[in-house]
């Protein structure tokens, strides 16, 4: 990226952290970069978070996968921004790139990883990049995740168990995420509230064992398109024991 094109434009970007001097630190970071970018807002822990989010339209959130009350919960986080109708890009920054915090990230819904020992005008760099559309990663990084791929079933695996755990209502918001619905969409076809709408997205992720939105689509899809094969040979089943029984009875 050219020193022109990154000053093309101001991206607003809003950090979260362990810390408040963590955060500081990034923000000073950011804005001394050749990049035009600016800080909206930051945060420690998810409920600042998402507070912040709402409160400032950042075009980027720089989340560390480590915030203030847990260790991971900036994964969570970033499943929650990943299931909201208006979402700001988020890049997470990595205590290390270890091939499972790395998979993991892009799975919560991230559009790039960034470790803390690379340099501060690099990151200015991965924000303009991934508010562009971009993905940011390295080679290395992006092996990991083909490497995922590769050994990931075509269906994903859902357990039966799970989903027979599934309450009507939730059974109803996953019918409406497959034909595609927003969360506002969703809120008003079942007359809830957008927040109530992601808290049902939440757990029936947990429970059905996919990561995001575009999952538990195709996870609804396949299972209807498997159910309607069920039906189908159940049908024929029916007709044929009828066949039998008719033909019994003209011999007796």
């Amino acid at each position: 990226m050219s020193k022109s094109s990154g000053r093309a434009g101001t991206v607003k970007v809003f950090i979260a952290d362990g810390s408040q001097l963590s955060c500081q630190l990034i923000a000073a970071a950011v804005r001394r970069g050749r990049y035009r970018t600016r800080v909206v807002g930051y945060a420690t822990d998810a409920v600042g978070i998402r507070a912040g989010l709402v409160e400032n339209d950042a075009d980027v959130a720089v989340i560390g996968a480590r915030l203030e009350n847990e260790d991971l919960a900036g994964f969570q986080v970033t499943r929650e921004i990943l299931a909201s109708r208006s979402k700001p890009s988020v890049i997470m920054i990595l205590d290390s790139n270890k091939p499972a915090m790395v998979v993991e990230a892009f799975r919560a819904g991230a559009s790039g990883v960034f470790s803390r020992d690379q340099s501060s005008e690099l990151l200015c760099k991965c924000i303009h990049a991934v508010h562009k559309g971009q993905v940011w990663a390295s080679s290395k990084e992006l092996h990991f995740v083909i490497e995922a791929l590769g050994q990931a079933p075509l269906t994903r695996s859902i357990s039966v168990r799970a989903t027979a755990l599934l309450t009507k209502r939730e059974e109803g918001v996953v019918h409406l995420v497959a034909e595609g619905m927003t969360n506002r969409d969703i809120s008003q076809e079942l007359k809830l509230s957008e927040h109530t709408v992601r808290n049902y997205l939440f757990r029936i992720f947990n429970k059905v064992g996919t990561s995001n939105r575009l999952e538990l689509a195709l996870y609804a899809i396949d299972r209807r398109e498997g159910q309607e094969q069920q039906n189908l040979l159940a049908g024929m089943e029916e007709l044929h024991t009828v066949a039998n029984q008719a033909v019994s009875s003209k011999r007796a």
